[in-house]
């Protein structure tokens, strides 16, 4: 609760929004209470609300605490489009309105109520999962409905909706071509890896070395070699491969994958009971039928772990590939940051935070459900 109040304070201090005249002037910070009276009281009074209603015992103040977390969400998203209309109607239409570190602070502290309260409202996960998700169904709607088209963030999207469309479809480029080849390779060595335990510390060697790597320096070993050979087969080149773009970035992404996707598929073949392989041999089953249809469905729950991680960890080096030329939302952020445009800076992190989040999400509750289904 201590931490509840400080969060709670410190953004009811910190500037809610930032205001610039245009999208070349620094802004300025403005309060809450500077823009909606109403909000600001409503705001204001909610940490003395959940703290009484945590003291009080059984279901109803939970759910009264999940219900009033989630209201303060969603109005904190319509204040904010609502603050950004008020300013672009009566002072400037060029005027820049962009989200203040006390609206962010906010926006975590409900969030962090409401995962917390959900957490202790259900232990099923599939549940869990849905109470959290359902908490971004009204910002959708209103960003939807164009209630927040007026955050400076929005419009830089209008202006540069091509180029962020282009980001998007290379990020998932870069996404899908590292999971699919990372996947092909990884599984296999993580089986051989399994059945010959004298060979898994070469191989674990090798793969840590990679791993300690740091990204740039290994995007950046891979542009001479690469080089190289398209200068000596010019057919490289023809089928786009080069020393900087997408094949260096793709091949480094790969490279960083095989660490955990080898450990998970090592871990879940190990975690099978022996008991059950010999019941299932018992059976008659032949060593493939017991690897379809035993092993692998008992492993598959850690394997989706690594998997999980995996991609998460894609989706966030995928922005330094953007520094030889692989594209995706890296290039918006390098882009913001050598024109010290903090727009175009958010314009490539947010998208990058939010694929990141809805993979762990839909990862999370692909591994609730084979839970589910395993308890059933």
């Amino acid at each position: 609760m201590l931490l509840l109040v400080l969060i709670a304070l410190a953004a009811a201090m910190l500037p809610f929004i930032n205001y610039a005249p245009n999208r070349l002037m620094s802004g300025e910070g403005r309060q809450l209470w500077q823009i909606s009276a109403f909000s600001s009281y409503w705001l204001l009074a909610l940490p003395a609300v959940f703290i009484v209603l945590s003291l009080l015992p059984g279901q109803l103040p939970l759910w009264t605490t999940f219900l009033l977390a989630q209201l303060s969400f969603v109005t904190l998203f319509w204040s904010a489009g609502h603050a950004a209309t008020l300013l672009v109607t009566s002072e400037s239409p060029l005027a820049r309105t962009s989200p203040g570190s006390g609206l962010w602070l906010w926006l975590a502290l409900s969030l962090l109520i409401c995962s917390d309260t959900a957490r202790r409202l259900t232990r099923r996960s599939v549940w869990r999962w849905l109470l959290n998700a359902q908490i971004w169904i009204l910002p959708c709607v209103l960003l939807w409905l164009g209630k927040l088209d007026d955050l400076s963030l929005l419009k830089e999207y209008s202006n540069r909706q091509d180029v962020f469309n282009d980001a998007l479809v290379q990020h998932l480029t870069l996404l899908f071509g590292t999971l699919l080849p990372g996947l092909m390779i990884g599984i296999p060595l993580g089986l051989w890896c399994y059945r010959h335990d004298s060979r898994q510390t070469s191989v674990f060697t090798t793969l840590n070395i990679i791993q300690t790597i740091p990204s740039v320096a290994l995007f950046g070993l891979l542009i001479a070699p690469l080089a190289g050979l398209v200068q000596q087969f010019p057919v490289l080149a023809k089928m786009g491969i080069a020393g900087t773009g997408l094949a260096p970035a793709l091949i480094a992404l790969v490279l960083y994958a095989l660490l955990p996707l080898v450990r998970g598929v090592v871990a879940g073949m190990r975690q099978v009971p022996p008991d059950i392989l010999e019941s299932a041999e018992a059976m008659g089953m032949s060593p493939r039928q017991r690897f379809w249809q035993v092993q692998l469905p008992l492993a598959m729950p850690v394997l989706l772990r690594s998997l999980r991680v995996v991609a998460v960890q894609t989706v966030g080096m995928a922005v330094i590939a953007a520094l030889i030329g692989a594209g995706g939302f890296g290039a918006l952020v390098f882009q913001g940051l050598l024109s010290s445009a903090l727009d175009l800076v958010l314009l490539g992190v947010i998208p990058t935070i939010v694929l990141a989040v809805v993979l762990d999400a839909l990862f999370g509750l692909w591994i609730a459900l084979l839970r589910g289904a395993r308890n059933d």
